[in-house]
This record gives C-alpha cells, structure tokens and sequence, in this order.
C-alpha cells in the first residue's frame, strides 16, 4: 500500500489510513481474532480464528465492489469461514488472492507483487 499510495511506513499511521480512503481502499482482516505461534500466517490455528464480520462491513459500506485478498491463507480462512456465513448479495463479490505483501513470501519478487497489486487496484469496476 505504501508503493502504490504513499502511505509507507515513514507517513504517520492517520495520514495513511486517510490516503488509502481517499483513493477508495477499505482495509479489513479476515480474522477478528486467532491464535497464531510465530509470525506466518500459515501457521495459523484454523480452530482457534473468530472472522470478522464482513456482513455487517458491507451493509455499512455497500459501495465495495470487489475484495483482494492479501495472501494464500486469507484467501482461504474467507472462503472457508467468512463466505459461507454471508448473505447471497455479498457472496457475489468478486474477490481475488493476491500475493502476500509480507516480506516473508520471497518466492515472488517484489516487484512482481506490486505489479499484480496494481493491476488489481487499477481495475475499472465501472
């Protein structure tokens, strides 16, 4: 989010939430909470995850047209946790699984990353 909207880690943590909203970015986990041991999301308790309520994100926010998922393990606690449990309107979103932003998925570039990322972001839902 920092390459593609100059909210890096050196612009105060307000300053990047209003410029994500101003470019029309709504960010969400899928987990409210879990238990993880370490720092990889692979390493997840599946048992342990509360998903956040997506149901009520979209009744608040009805304007959001598709939904990126930030990695292989957010892509599928939402397919299997969050997308069963939601109303047939919002289970119509498209969603897409992106790479990991985390700088611990290395089995793609940087640079790649931020390409599918823009290519995502840049897509015209009109």
């Amino acid at each position: 989010m920092g390459a593609q909207f100059e909210a890096g880690p050196d612009v105060p943590y307000p300053q990047r939430l209003q410029r994500l909203t101003d470019a029309g970015v709504a960010l969400w986990d899928v987990c409210h909470s879990a238990r993880r041991p370490g720092s990889l999301d692979a390493d997840i308790d599946r048992r342990s995850v509360t998903p956040n309520d997506f149901e009520g994100l979209f009744q608040r926010c009805p304007g959001i047209e598709r939904i990126g998922l930030n990695g292989a393990a957010a892509a599928r606690l939402y397919a299997q946790l969050v997308l069963p449990a939601l109303s047939p309107r919002w289970q119509q979103l498209p969603r897409v699984a992106l790479p990991s932003t985390s700088p611990a998925h290395a089995a793609m570039s940087l640079a790649e990353k931020h390409a599918r990322w823009s290519a995502f972001l840049a897509v015209d839902s009109g």
